[in-house]
This record gives C-alpha cells, structure tokens and sequence, in this order.
C-alpha cells in the first residue's frame, strides 16, 4: 500500500487532474496543448512504449515534443513520468543519481509553468503542471522520508490546486481524478484516522462511485485507461480481495505490457493468490531468469516475490530441499533491497531458522532470528516464535 504522505501527493494530483480537464474544456481547447487530439494520440503511444519499458523509444517521442514545444512544460513532465517509472520496480532502491533525474526533469516543468503564469495567472493548463510536478516532488520526498521538502512541496502544490475549479463531467478521461479522489478520500479515512485533520480540506468522496468510474475510464477512455486499470488491479486485490477479478486484469496488463517487471509480478502474485500454482510456478521462474539474465526492471523485490512463490509451491509439493533453497534466495533479495520487514522474508527467514536448528547449526539461525525480531512486533505470532527458538538455542547451549 501506498505510504500515508503518498496518498495525500496522490490525492493532490488527481483531484487536480479532474478540476484541470473539467476547466479546459470551458475555455478555448485550441489554447492548450494538452487538449490536442492528434497530439494526446501520439503521447499515449509513448506513455504505452514507457509501460512496456521501452523508455528509449517513449523518450525519443518526448524529445520530438520539445523540439516542436521547447517553451512548454509537458514534454518535461513526460520525462519526468518515464523516469518515474524507471524507479518503480523498487522505489525505495531506486539511486539518488535517477531520484535527481526525475527532480530535475519536474524542476523544468515547474520553470516552464511558471513562466506562463507569469504572464497569464490563471492559465490552467500552466497551473495543472505546476500543481502535478510539485505533487510528484511531494510524492518522491515522501518515498525518501524527506518529510519536511515533501510538506513544502504540498503546501506549493495545494497553492496552484487552488486556482482551478470547475464541476461538469464532460468524458471518461475526466472521470478519472474524480474516480480516484472517491475512492482514496474515504479509504484514508478509514485507514487512517490521524489524518482527518489533513482531510477536512477535501470533500468527502464515495468509494462505491468511485470504483464505478474507474470501470467506465479503463474501459471507454484512452488517455487514461492504463491508470485506471493499474488502480482498479490493485483494489480489487489488496483492498476489495476480490483476488479472481484482481487476476483478469492484472493478466491483461500483462499481456499488454510483457516487459514491465511490475505487472509481471503482480500476475505472478495473483496466479498464486487464486491457487494456480502450476502457473505462478511458470511465471516465478521466467522472473528470476529475467534478473539472472539483467533484463531491464527485473531486480530484487520482485526476485522475493518470485521465490517465495516457488519455495512456498515446493514446499506444498514436499519437496523440501528444493523448497529451502528458494527460502535463501528470499532471504538473499532482501538483503540486497534492505526491506527486511516484508512478510515474504519473515515467513522465510523463520522457517530457514528453524531449518538450521533441526540440521545442528544454530549459529546460522541467530543473525535470522535478530532480523525478525527487529522487523516485527512483539504481538506478532512470528515474534514470539523467533523468541521461544533463541530461547531454545540459548538452553541447549546451556546443557
């Protein structure tokens, strides 16, 4: 799930995104770029190429657009967007180098708004840019735990986001901030209650309407119907559990986008989660070739994934030798990706623990049982189960 200050960022971005095309389509379309039809055609194709990771040939399309538009901010947002989802497989990994990349990429667009508004104020289509770029600045340094450059990125974002309005429905691509924010502001409500303080600047949505208007975007809409899909997979998954429609979706996109290591893993995750073992078994191990082979995108946290799915399968299969050894390489993708609290490596890490006691090597299951205590609560089962094996470590040392 999304971090807390995320969700807020998203919040801010969609909300806009909403207000912003309601708003252009009450003033002259022939105004903005962004309400360019031939021009919306070209850069769903790159934002298609940049789904599938194909970043060079969605790049060389945003560089076209800023050579016919040097003095616009879209072709600087693109960019920005691309280097976005270069970071996503694991954005907690993701380098400073390509972080800095993406500020700067968001930094031009901002520089660019700014000199429209500069001469034109309530230019909407320059204030939806400065509001979204600050978002996505907001959303990064959210990510990176820069809490106070991510409040001062809202608080700018929330300035432009101020200056648009509007209220009319006019497409299924506007429907699609409106679908979000339905959805999103309730379930923050619900999720997180500290921060109804932060929401009672926001109306207050309707999940229900919400996940109706991301069905009627995904399947009516063009600029945004992979956005609504990637949101609606993960509500009917994590939130709704509706684990069979989670599935269909997350294998069309897929399908759609074969290359992306994110919905390779997610695919991979759903065959598992519905039972389709022999499938999630096939998909797990074309993953972990895909890292051993250095395919772009394909790193350590869907490596976990993909492990744990197999060793799980084995396991069930009683093959247990087998098993053990994707249990390691679950341990082992952690360690490299530092996520030591993901429930994939404390499952793992505890079984591999007591593995080790049962074999006569206690000493291999210390470091594993430290890691799990210090990654869990002491409420938690698994917690206390790591406590009652050092404990038992410690009296047959005694002995």
């Amino acid at each position: 799930m999304f971090r807390k200050t995320a969700i807020i960022f998203i919040l801010l971005i969609i909300g806009l995104c909403s207000s912003v095309a309601r708003n252009l389509y009450q003033n002259d379309s022939s105004k903005y770029l962004l309400l360019d039809f031939n021009l919306q055609l070209q850069i769903t194709d790159a934002v298609d190429q940049m789904y599938n990771f194909d970043f060079h040939n969605a790049e060389v399309r945003f560089n076209w657009l800023k050579y016919d538009h040097p003095d616009h901010p879209l072709p600087y947002f693109l960019f920005g967007i691309s280097t976005w989802w270069q970071m996503m497989p694991d954005l907690d990994g993701a380098s400073e180098e390509i972080g800095d990349e993406f500020l700067a990429y968001m930094d031009s667009a901002i520089y660019m708004a700014e000199r429209i508004t500069k001469k034109d104020k309530e230019n909407i289509e320059a204030n939806f840019f400065l509001a979204g770029a600050y978002g996505f600045k907001g959303r990064y340094h959210s990510e990176r735990r820069n809490w106070g450059r991510s409040a001062s990125a809202g608080r700018l974002a929330l300035k432009y986001l101020d200056r648009t309005k509007g209220n009319e429905n006019f497409s299924p691509e506007i429907l699609f901030g409106d679908a979000l924010f339905n959805y999103y502001s309730i379930w923050i409500r619900e999720n997180y209650p500290m921060l109804k303080p932060i929401l009672m600047f926001f109306k207050k949505g309707d999940k229900e309407l919400g996940i109706r208007q991301l069905e009627e975007v995904a399947t009516n809409a063009f600029y945004t119907r992979v956005e609504a899909q990637y949101f609606l997979m993960r509500i009917k998954a994590f939130e709704q559990k509706n684990i069979y429609e989670a599935l269909r979706l997350g294998e069309y996109m897929y399908q759609k986008y074969p290359n992306n290591p994110y919905f390779h893993r997610f695919y991979a995750r759903m065959l598992y989660s519905s039972g389709q073992y022999n499938r999630a078994f096939e998909e797990s191990e074309d993953i972990l070739a895909k890292i051993e082979s250095g395919k772009l995108g394909y790193e350590g946290v869907s490596g976990r994934w993909a492990s744990f799915f197999i060793a799980h399968i084995l396991s069930g299969r009683n093959k247990k030798a087998e098993a053990n050894t994707y249990f390691q390489k679950v341990i082992d993708f952690t360690d490299q990706t530092q996520s030591h609290d993901s429930g994939y490596y404390i499952f793992s890490a505890m079984h591999m623990a007591e593995y080790h006691v049962d074999q006569g090597n206690p000493d291999l299951a210390i470091p594993l049982i430290k890691k799990i205590r210090e990654n869990t609560k002491r409420r938690n089962p698994t917690y206390k189960k790591a406590r009652a094996l050092e404990k038992q470590i410690r009296k047959n040392r005694r002995k």
